[in-house]
């Protein structure tokens, strides 16, 4: 089966919030690749994006999360969106319980985590970085 890796765009802070991740999630950077990295006469890139991240990896379980900065002459990206969240299928209470707290420092808490009605351990938030997260674990389904 295919797997599903979340790309995010930031406006000059991908480095700085996947720091944070990597704090969470642990782990090393499979891939970090900055602007001036390209060497395309075609495509020039501004001094003030030169150090900007054109892609950055950071393996997260058997998935990637994947990020890039968007270069100004792109304009600005909606950091605030609300139609997409990042779902984290966590393997116990404990795990959903790190991850929730350490994603969440700094961010907005949209429903504490907590035993939820249909009987999984489930919150939601913003981080500091304005990515939505949902943390959840199910007992039942512990292979999701």
């Amino acid at each position: 089966m295919a797997n599903i890796n979340p790309h995010i765009n930031f406006n000059g802070n991908a480095e700085e919030a996947f720091n944070f991740y990597k704090s969470v999630f642990g782990g090393e950077f499979t891939k970090i690749m900055r602007f001036k990295d390209l060497s395309n006469p075609e495509f020039p890139i501004a001094e003030n994006d030169a150090n900007k991240i054109m892609h950055i990896e950071l393996p997260v379980g058997k998935n990637f999360l994947m990020a890039n900065d968007v270069p100004e002459f792109m304009g600005k990206t909606n950091e605030n969106e609300n139609r997409s969240k990042i779902f984290i299928h966590a393997e116990s209470r404990e795990e959903a319980d790190k991850i929730f707290n350490g994603l969440s420092a700094g961010g907005t808490i949209e429903g504490p985590i907590g035993d939820s009605p249909w009987g999984t351990y489930f919150g939601m938030f913003r981080d500091k970085y304005g990515i939505e997260w949902i943390v959840n674990f199910d007992p039942k389904n512990k292979d999701k």
